[in-house]
């Protein structure tokens, strides 16, 4: 981990487990399974997944395959969230949620660019691959808890049915991974490689 990711790290405290899962839940409720909301919370799902498999992998061809699997659904995600729904975060929520979800989005983007040019079996790339993980969880959380609520309960039904669809559809132009847009299907993330 960089200095300067150190510092960010101490600066800005992260959720603790248990604050997260009560945020997931309400965010559950929320939803009603199949929506944009239930979509994303599948995702993350997904996502949170993806990173114990590429943290726990014990070779370096599994770690840059687990590396990959992280990275094809986080930029698939990343990518349907910040031209769907984020721009109803700055309608619903505020400019300044939608603001930082895009920053900090682009750092996930550039620290796993970063990852790919690190030797899997360092020291260096399990931190780096945990501190983007710590990014996720803390951004996925502020998602949870607040902004992504926000527009679930103040969107009118027609804009939440338009965003429904267009995350669906926005996931599924960039997912190259094998991963569904629907959050009643399984994801098959081993595809991978």
């Amino acid at each position: 981990m960089s200095f300067i990711d150190r510092i960010a790290a101490a600066v800005t405290p992260m959720a603790s487990a248990e604050t997260r899962a009560a945020a997931r839940q309400q965010a559950e409720q929320a939803s009603s399974g199949n929506d944009w909301l239930g979509q994303i919370l599948q995702h993350h799902k997904q996502l949170e997944a993806a990173f114990e498999r590429a943290i726990n992998s014990a070779d370096g061809q599994d770690r840059i395959a687990a590396g990959r699997e992280v990275a094809a659904l986080l930029m698939a995600h990343a990518n349907a969230e910040e031209a769907v729904i984020y721009p109803a975060v700055v309608e619903y929520s505020g400019k300044a949620h939608a603001t930082m979800a895009y920053e900090e989005q682009a750092a996930a983007k550039i620290n796993l660019a970063i990852l790919e040019n690190m030797d899997p079996m360092s020291k260096d790339w399990t931190e780096k691959l945990e501190h983007i993980q710590g990014a996720v969880l803390q951004h996925v959380y502020q998602e949870e808890s607040s902004w992504f609520l926000d527009v679930a309960q103040n969107a009118p039904q027609e804009k939440q049915a338009q965003l429904t669809k267009r995350y669906e559809e926005e996931f599924g132009r960039y997912n190259t991974g094998g991963t569904t847009g629907s959050a009643n299907q399984p994801a098959h993330l081993s595809q991978i490689a």
